[in-house]
């Protein structure tokens, strides 16, 4: 497979919040409305089941359901990168085929977590998954959740894999995603996991963002990355310091638990969370609304 291809995945992608109601169930209704906001808004891409999509409290059906919903509602108007991961290779796989059997345009698979596999072991989960699918696989890089660093070199060495072709690189390390960048080929993106660090990735040859933030703002997050790669540096860079308290506030306790309370404030569909996350503090509350009210969200 030619990774002529993954412009289709260069951009602002949303790591979709899943609204549930009342009961805590998938709210249906509301996550198609979400996905439309999105599309209309000029988002590049969708990434349901990921960290943002509380995937670790997902039944697998509820998984699947998700994943069919997001891909059906898009309706090929964007990409759509499913998450994937898992801690069991065997799960994991199963989740990238269920994901390019309903249509997904990519799978995004998390390092895993927990075990703390060596960085061969690492190396023999991804090249697992690649090898018994055609889907492009973006490898999901997050040592504050897993617990485990994928090194540079052994993602260098994973690009070399065909349908292995980006990495949402949420690791907080400059250094790491500068010595990706420069150990891989042009054609293997790497893709920021951190709004705030979207801008400077840009400037140092990333490719976009997987974004929380534009759970609300998907207008703002794509005209950033697509007004910096029109050589429009300074349209790119006022906004990165315009939306920066945005970007910091929506982590102020445990993601997606801050970006649901801003979704709630402004009327989104979003509901509550899963134990064991809770609802953020009065406090925190409080905080969120202050920059969503600075920012005319409110």
């Amino acid at each position: 497979m030619s990774k002529m291809a993954n412009t289709d995945l260069e951009g602002a992608f949303t790591a979709l919040a899943t609204p549930f109601d009342n009961d805590l169930d998938i709210d249906v209704t509301g996550f198609r409305q979400n996905i439309d906001f999105q599309i209309e808004q000029g988002i590049n891409g969708l990434v349901p089941m990921g960290t943002t999509g509380e995937s670790p409290t997902m039944s697998r059906e509820e998984h699947e359901v998700v994943v069919e919903l997001v891909v059906d509602q898009a309706n090929g108007r964007v990409p759509v990168i499913a998450g994937a991961g898992s801690n069991n290779t065997e799960e994991a796989l199963h989740y990238t085929k269920h994901a390019e059997d309903v249509g997904a345009d990519a799978a995004l698979v998390i390092c895993p977590y927990y075990n703390k596999p060596t960085q061969e072991g690492l190396y023999e989960h991804f090249k697992t998954v690649a090898e018994n699918v055609n889907i492009p696989i973006v490898l999901y890089n997050v040592p504050g959740r897993t617990g485990r660093n994928i090194d540079a070199d052994t993602i260098i060495r994973l690009s070399e894999i065909d349908n292995i072709v980006a990495v949402k690189e949420a690791s907080g390390n400059l250094d790491q995603m500068m010595d990706i960048i420069k150990g891989t080929e042009d054609d293997f993106l790497v893709l920021s996991g951190d709004d705030g660090l979207t801008f400077p990735l840009l400037a140092l040859g990333g490719k976009g963002v997987i974004s929380v933030a534009s759970n609300i703002v998907p207008d703002i997050l794509s005209e950033m990355v697509a007004a910096y790669f029109k050589g429009k540096i300074n349209v790119s860079k006022a906004l990165h310091y315009k939306y920066l308290d945005l970007f910091r506030i929506i982590f102020v306790e445990t993601n997606p638990a801050p970006i649901k309370e801003a979704m709630d404030l402004m009327g989104m569909p979003a509901g509550s969370l899963r134990l064991p996350l809770v609802p953020v503090s009065p406090e925190s509350s409080d905080k969120i609304e202050v920059v969503l009210k600075e920012l005319e969200l409110l």
